[in-house]
């Protein structure tokens, strides 16, 4: 199977799906202050696990799809690379 063809249309999907990862998992906040923005912990939920609900539960099943997504690409853009 000749993929060359498709090397830079995969290349721009590999920095699409790059930056989307990367903003969904910012959006990902553990607290509701501007330290659990940068991955410190705010508020009573510090160290525990709590249940996904509504919007979370949904972000974070797109971003494990994304990043299924981004591994894919990549191994696709690696073989259409030639390498």
């Amino acid at each position: 199977m000749n993929l060359a063809p498709l090397a830079p249309a995969l290349s721009l999907i590999e920095i699409i799906l790059a930056i989307s990862l990367v903003v969904l998992v910012l959006f990902q906040t553990r607290g509701n202050d501007l330290g659990g923005f940068f991955g410190g912990g705010g508020g009573s939920d510090f160290g525990s696990f709590r249940t996904r609900r509504g919007i979370e539960a949904t972000l974070h099943r797109v971003t494990i799809a994304c990043s299924i997504l981004f591994m894919i690409n990549t191994v696709f853009t690696f073989l259409a690379m030639g390498q």
